[in-house]
């Protein structure tokens, strides 16, 4: 993907709801699961969002159901993010000025590495590379606004 769009308020432009399509591929087992639901960003009293994820895990044959929360909060220059686990632990920034943004994440010893890409108004698209001696997978995301 060569082409940015840049994006001025990470919670204005990420605010609403998301279809939410997943594929998480273990590098060496060569399994791969596919996630299907949405993402709601709703505000969060006080300022920032409270991003729902919910939808259908299938992995190996098995479909269950998959949710995670997760807080943005405003980042410390404008336009930013704070994203933290719902209970309240960092997780990584987020600056979609360019319309491209690289964050890392340690893990105990696996280290999360995510590309988010901003491709226009409707549309954004992450890549979480999670490497170390417990995990070696990538975890491809797109998402289109609803509505």
């Amino acid at each position: 993907m060569g082409e940015f769009w840049p994006v001025a308020d990470v919670l204005g432009y990420l605010a609403g709801s998301w279809r939410t399509e997943r594929t998480v591929r273990d590098l060496a087992s060569g399994e791969q699961g596919v996630f299907s639901g949405t993402t709601a960003f709703g505000q969060l009293e006080g300022g920032g969002l409270l991003s729902r994820e919910s939808g259908t895990f299938v992995w190996q044959g098995v479909e269950r159901p998959a949710e995670r929360t997760l807080r943005f909060l405003p980042g410390e220059t404008p336009g930013t993010a704070d994203v933290r686990f719902f209970d309240g632990r960092p997780f990584h920034g987020l600056d979609l000025s360019s319309g491209h943004h690289i964050a890392d994440h340690p893990c105990a010893a696996d280290l999360y590495r995510g590309e988010f890409t901003a491709l226009d108004a409707d549309h954004w698209h992450t890549v979480w590379r999670v490497g170390g001696p417990a995990k070696d997978l990538v975890l491809t995301t797109d998402y289109t606004r609803v509505g």
